[in-house]
């Protein structure tokens, strides 16, 4: 049986699925992901980046540290965060049509975290990336 997980942007012109498993669900606390998301915290489900299949007025934005984010030109909605280089695309999941299938099992960038934020819900943190 497969995963089917699909999303898609606010105006709906913008959609994505993949049927690949994820292969980690992280909460990313960085400077990077709050100015691009305009949010506390990135959560995000990562897959292989060939397994997904995104349609619509797709925009992308950066890529100097390897990331290129992914945004729906006509409403702006954070879709996605891809690596090429390691074939990897983190899907947003404030995008996803059933967000709640998933969980982050760990934070990570910590150091960067908003200081009003308490994170007591006792998954692992990390301050930078998570360990190799």
């Amino acid at each position: 049986m497969s995963l089917k997980i699909e999303g898609g942007c606010l105006c709906g012109a913008c959609r994505y699925e993949t049927h690949a498993a994820p292969m980690n669900v992280r909460a990313c606390h960085c400077h990077r992901c709050q100015k691009a998301t305009g949010a506390s915290f990135y959560a995000r489900v990562m897959v292989p980046l060939d397994s997904v299949i995104m349609r619509g007025p797709l925009g992308w934005f950066g890529a100097e540290n390897g990331v290129r984010r992914g945004f729906c030109t006509l409403c702006g909605t954070s879709l996605a965060s891809e690596r090429q280089s390691a074939n990897t695309i983190g899907l947003a999941m404030g995008s996803l049509d059933q967000p709640d299938r998933f969980e982050p099992t760990e934070h990570i960038w910590t150091s960067s975290k908003q200081a009003w934020l308490k994170l007591d819900d006792g998954r692992s943190q990390y301050p930078e990336g998570p360990p190799a």
